[in-house]
């Protein structure tokens, strides 16, 4: 595979806004108005940055840590940290964005809206066609739950510990399309789907399809929604090679496996919710229960050839080891909470880790 032929791959980061006590703040409005690569969210405590699409993995890591770092430095213009937290470990009452969109999904979608202040990494992996997407969409479905354990990055809520290690998929699973999908004939009856989700009151408009995986409607590409916002810009990159490798791996990932019913890929994304890679996850080759390090080790080694054609696969191996060994981010905040019993603790840990460079 020559340069030419790899697939690209893109990452946009949302990050909370918090004061130096740790509070989430509204400035993202005059932060996001001051840098060109940001973009205003639904609430005014959170911003979010997008990298260049690029086929090289190290490039990604390293525009990463660039947008963090212009981030971070917008932010401190307003006496404010950004943190790479899924949900706030304090309690906060978010502050609307004044959109017309965002007044009218908190009119009609109560808490559900006016609650959702969580934290994602979505990437973007290109593709030559809406077929071959939406093909792709089908296959990967068994193999995100992994995904969301790896990067589970939201244990508490509210102020407190909600015993999962990713709570903000429990947040994120309120929204009406949010969550996996049953398999597509292609891209017509994909579109059908969303025009009759939207036909019936129940979405707005096609920026509320909340799918784990779905066709951007902005690019040439497939967007893959899974995973909390990770603690580093090495794990995105871990998460980023990962998707990306599932994405060309699709087209042998299209043997039958036990768990491709909704109901079956729902318990397994709550499992990897739950219980990040401290306990077991469902093993989408068997449908049983695994160890989470086994089930992400067979998640390399079944996409090992599509990354070692991308040029990922000691990179890959290398960072995978190096979560395993340190925890998810989840695991971090519960060691910084530990250390003193202060939530305060928690989030200045995530804003040291975020933007390494500037600690």
């Amino acid at each position: 595979m020559t340069l030419d032929d790899r697939r690209t791959v893109g990452v946009e980061e949302e990050f909370l806004v918090v004061d130096a006590a740790g509070r989430p703040v509204p400035r993202a409005p005059d932060i996001v108005a001051d840098e060109e690569r940001l973009e205003h969210e639904l609430q005014q405590e959170q911003a979010e940055t997008g990298s260049e699409p690029t086929t090289d993995l190290a490039t990604l890591i390293a525009d990463l840590a660039g947008q963090r770092t212009a981030l971070a430095r917008a932010a401190a213009e307003y006496q404010a940290h950004v943190a790479a937290l899924g949900t706030s470990p304090v309690p906060v009452q978010p502050t609307t964005t004044p959109n017309p969109r965002y007044v009218r999904m908190m009119r009609e979608y109560g808490l559900t809206a006016h609650q959702q202040l969580s934290c994602g990494c979505h990437v973007h992996v290109s593709i030559s066609s809406r077929d071959e997407g939406v093909a792709a969409v089908n296959a990967i479905q068994p193999w995100l739950a992994p995904i969301l354990a790896l990067s589970a990055n939201s244990p508490y809520w509210q102020g407190e510990d909600t015993g999962f290690a990713s709570y903000r998929r429990q947040v994120w699973n309120r929204w009406p399309s949010a969550g996996p999908t049953t398999p597509f004939s292609g891209p017509d009856e994909y579109d059908a789907v969303i025009a009759a989700m939207i036909g019936s009151g129940v979405l707005l408009d096609r920026g509320m399809v909340y799918f784990d995986a779905r066709l951007s409607a902005r690019y040439p590409t497939l967007e893959i929604r899974v995973a909390d916002v990770c603690p580093t810009p090495e794990d995105a990159g871990l998460v980023a090679a990962l998707c990306r490798g599932l994405v060309e791996s699709a087209p042998l990932l299209v043997t039958p496996l036990p768990i491709t019913r909704i109901e079956l890929l729902r318990g397994a994304a709550w499992r990897a919710s739950y219980s990040g890679l401290s306990g077991d996850l469902v093993d989408p080759t068997s449908g049983k229960p695994a160890p989470a390090p086994a089930v992400l080790e067979r998640l390399v080694a079944t996409i090992a050839p599509a990354l070692r054609r991308h040029g990922d696969l000691d990179a890959v191996e290398a960072s995978l080891d190096r979560v395993l060994a340190r925890g998810t981010g989840a695991d971090l905040q519960r060691a910084a909470f530990a250390r003193r019993g202060d939530l305060a603790d928690v989030v200045q840990d995530a804003v040291a880790r975020t933007t390494p460079s500037l600690s």
